[in-house]
């Protein structure tokens, strides 16, 4: 799993056993698990991808899915791995464009096939997409069979997204940007990422660009929806950049705009499970706290870190079972469908 927030590539080698005890149908142990950060050459490409012509983007993707390749198999060996059933790959995000009947994840499945000589299930956004959904969010179907007993599931990675059963029916969508946004304001200050949030609580809410942020668009339309880089750099960079303010301000005043966003969306009492890179940003985490009522559960750091992985190997089990994993009430598809593409080594 790589998210957009350009943290790294996150491996998890996970067993999943069926059980009917207490109403639960799946159990999981996630037995390895490691992020391997990106080089500064990896993030270069990367970042820059969303400006490159077709041949470029093929080609990185065939690039991208052998190194993706070497990482799973340098994973294996160093954990003595030598029996799996399959590889789920979820791939990089370069474009999400939906409402075009566009979205692009590289790591090319027939190149991480052959090189690593297993079967390997990718691609798990396109036909959700061809199918007139938004391809996105695809962790709900794991967040209702895994995580059940919480009432939303939260992640906070490069966006924001929940999910939560609704009139016996899972509803999840994208809410805003979270890291992807604060990751460039701390990059700009020579930091990686802001740790807990230090910087952003040195800062000052500017109330004008809070306003203005909660005002756009996408926050009054209805679901289903998602968001993509495209929406960052179209929209969001461009208007705090009317803003002669300084990082620490802009930090602040984001946060404060994602915690309002958040607890906007949360309308009854429960449980609130947060996991995501965003989950160690203390400041973030006191000021979602201080909007929503809710009870928050922030889980261990294996959970913190690797749920979208593991959730991702799930979706792989379910469409190599064949089994629905991309549900029409999140992502607004004309069915529910098995979804992904399975490559086999040649």
């Amino acid at each position: 799993m790589s998210g957009t927030s350009l943290d790294g590539v996150d491996l998890v080698y996970v067993k999943f056993k069926e059980c009917h005890f207490h109403g639960k149908n799946i159990t999981f142990d996630i037995i390895y698990s490691k992020t391997i950060t990106y080089s500064s050459k990896w993030i270069t490409s990367l970042k820059e991808a969303f400006y490159y012509n077709k041949e470029q983007l093929k080609e990185l993707n065939i690039k991208y899915g052998s190194y993706l390749s070497e990482l799973i198999l340098d994973f294996m060996e160093n954990n003595k791995i030598d029996i799996i059933d399959f590889i789920a790959s979820h791939g990089h995000t370069i474009h999400h464009k939906p409402e075009e009947k566009y979205t692009l994840q590289i790591g090319n499945g027939q190149t991480i096939a052959n090189k690593t000589k297993q079967k390997t299930i990718c691609d798990f956004r396109t036909q959700d997409v061809a199918l007139g959904g938004q391809g996105a969010p695809l962790v709900p179907i794991g967040d209702k069979l895994l995580f059940s007993e919480y009432d939303y599931c939260l992640n906070l990675g490069g966006f924001a997204n929940i999910s939560f059963d609704k009139n016996e029916e899972r509803i999840a969508f994208d809410i805003c940007p979270v890291n992807i946004v604060l990751n460039h304001y701390a990059n700009k200050l020579g930091f990686p990422f802001d740790d807990a949030g230090k910087i952003a609580s040195t800062g000052k809410v500017n109330s004008k660009l809070f306003n203005e942020l909660n005002d756009l668009i996408f926050y009054k339309e209805e679901k289903p929806k998602s968001l993509g880089f495209e929406f960052v750099t179209e929209i969001i960079f461009p208007l705090i950049n009317t803003y002669n303010l300084s990082e620490k301000d802009v930090l602040s005043t984001f946060v404060e705009h994602v915690a309002f966003q958040i607890a906007k969306k949360i309308k009854s009492d429960g449980k609130l499970l947060i996991t995501g890179g965003g989950t160690f940003n203390e400041f973030l985490i006191s000021r979602i706290n201080y909007y929503v009522k809710n009870e928050i559960i922030i889980p261990n750091k294996t959970i913190i870190d690797f749920k979208e992985a593991l959730i991702f190997a799930f979706l792989g089990l379910l469409k190599n079972e064949n089994k629905i994993n991309c549900l029409k009430s999140v992502t607004g598809a004309s069915k529910d469908h098995s979804s992904g593409f399975v490559f086999l080594p040649e």
